[in-house]
């Protein structure tokens, strides 16, 4: 646990309590604080009140008095489309809201790290897609490599349930926009921005304000070194504000799947090969074409962004090399399930919007793509120059009728459920296919998480037989 300092013997407020609410009420007991704890739903609370918080409806003002700050959970609006309730009262009565990222870089470093040969570090991660890749890619090298590390934020365990830690150690965060935007405090040592495509534009008032949160962690954060994604105007901005004025690009690592950059220190991959150039000549390569659990273009550049932070930390090429090598995925996102009769079975159940599902359909030559779920704005339409991929789509949830409606002449059969889909599809297959679990959708349609929905999807495959 990292405990919460600043808050010694004052009353906080703990808004909604799930993994990291819980999580961050018991880090400001640990620091000294008292938080004061709600949660709309009754079981949250009893939970809460099972290990000893006190609970009270901050609803009303008679649960405000004396009351320094309030924490709130990342999934709770704060702004955008409209604030909670319980937020907008904090902010008329003057109350500073946080979250727990805040009070995790208020908190990491503590006195005791004098006596350290090496201090620890903070890698943090952001982007609309390929965070959680990357953020488990630096952790299973880092790992591998004999260098102690811990994993947490939007993947793994919740930052300050994090163990305190020790000499050389390296905490690799995955921060969503959500969690960036509200934080008060944010100090990584290293940041990573990988890309950015339309998501949560409700919660942020649109491209501008999404862009704005990812970009605190930078421009708040004040990194070190920035790793940045330039294949987009966004970051192509970006690594341009965190150079330093005179021109001398050594802050910034830019990184690329789609040109090759060879001034300044940059890594970009090309025709399946990472390639790290510094100051005008390739310093070092990785060939990637083998590595089944990091296909395609997107893990590509998760690679490239994984590999400019290991070396930012001091990792040498072949120790990154040989961590890609040995990476066993990340389940939900290009999970290689089973391989039959020639047939691979892909579990990417995290390609929840369009853009993420076209990453995943541009890594295969021929596609049996099961896609649905609930839909987001836009639907496939996006996907259109991609349908030539696709032997056959499987239509599964809300989305099924519409998504049959944009496929057009591709081949296409809703199929409503997963089993008939995962059933069908390995049916049809033949050798050199891939069965692609993309839903370009929600799940909350049939399933409570993406997690959920590509466990069955899995549990499927292997009851095929």
């Amino acid at each position: 646990m990292i405990p919460v300092r600043g808050y010694d013997g004052h009353k906080v407020g703990v808004l909604g309590l799930g993994r990291s609410g819980l999580a961050t009420a018991r880090a400001l007991r640990a620091g000294g604080a008292v938080p004061v704890c709600w949660d709309d739903s009754p079981d949250a609370r009893q939970k809460a009140e099972a290990e000893g918080f006190e609970t009270a409806d901050l609803n009303r003002d008679a649960s405000w008095e004396g009351m320094v700050a309030l924490i709130a959970s990342p999934g709770i609006p704060h702004l955008y489309p409209a604030p909670h309730p319980i937020i907008d009262r904090a902010l008329r009565l003057g109350v500073a809201v946080d979250n727990d990222i805040g009070l995790f870089f208020r908190s990491f470093a503590t006195d005791d790290w004098a006596e350290l040969d090496s201090v620890p570090r903070v890698i943090a991660v952001t982007g609309s897609n390929g965070k959680s890749t990357t953020t488990a890619l630096i952790h299973h090298c880092l790992k591998a490599a004999g260098i102690p590390s811990q994993m947490a934020g939007n993947i793994g365990r919740g930052v300050l349930d994090l163990d305190k830690p020790g000499d050389g150690e390296v905490v690799v965060l995955e921060l969503s926009s959500y969690q960036t935007e509200l934080a008060r405090a944010l100090a990584p040592d290293i940041a990573i921005f990988l890309n950015l495509s339309p998501d949560h534009l409700d919660r942020h008032g649109g491209m501008g304000g999404y862009f704005a949160a990812k970009a605190r962690l930078f421009t708040q954060g004040g990194p070190e070194r920035s790793i940045i994604g330039v294949d987009q105007p966004e970051g192509r901005f970006l690594a341009n504000q965190m150079r330093e004025v005179a021109g001398n690009g050594d802050p910034v690592i830019r990184i690329s799947n789609t040109q090759q950059i060879k001034d300044g220190w940059t890594v970009f991959a090309r025709k399946g090969f990472i390639a790290e150039w510094r100051r005008g000549r390739q310093v070092a390569s990785i060939d990637m074409r083998a590595m089944v659990t990091l296909p395609g273009a997107h893990n590509h550049q998760n690679a490239c962004a994984a590999y400019a932070a290991l070396r930012a930390v001091g990792m040498g090429p072949r120790q990154i090399e040989e961590g890609f090598a040995s990476y066993p995925g990340l389940a939900h996102r290009s999970q290689l399930v089973a391989e039959r009769g020639g047939v691979r079975f892909v579990n990417d159940s995290k390609a929840t919007n369009a853009d993420a599902a076209e990453k995943a359909l541009l890594a295969f030559d021929r596609v049996r793509w099961i896609a649905g779920g609930k839909p987001k704005e836009g639907g496939i339409a996006a996907l259109r120059p991609h349908f030539g991929r696709v032997a056959k789509a499987y239509l599964i949830g809300e989305a099924a009728e519409e998504f049959a409606a944009t496929l057009g002449g591709t081949p296409h059969e809703i199929c409503h459920d997963m089993a008939t889909a995962v059933a069908r599809a390995a049916a049809d297959a033949e050798p050199g296919d891939v069965v692609l679990l993309a839903p370009a959708c929600a799940s909350f349609d049939q399933y409570r998480s993406f997690e959920v929905r590509g466990d069955h999807f899995v549990e499927l495959v292997h009851a095929l037989g």
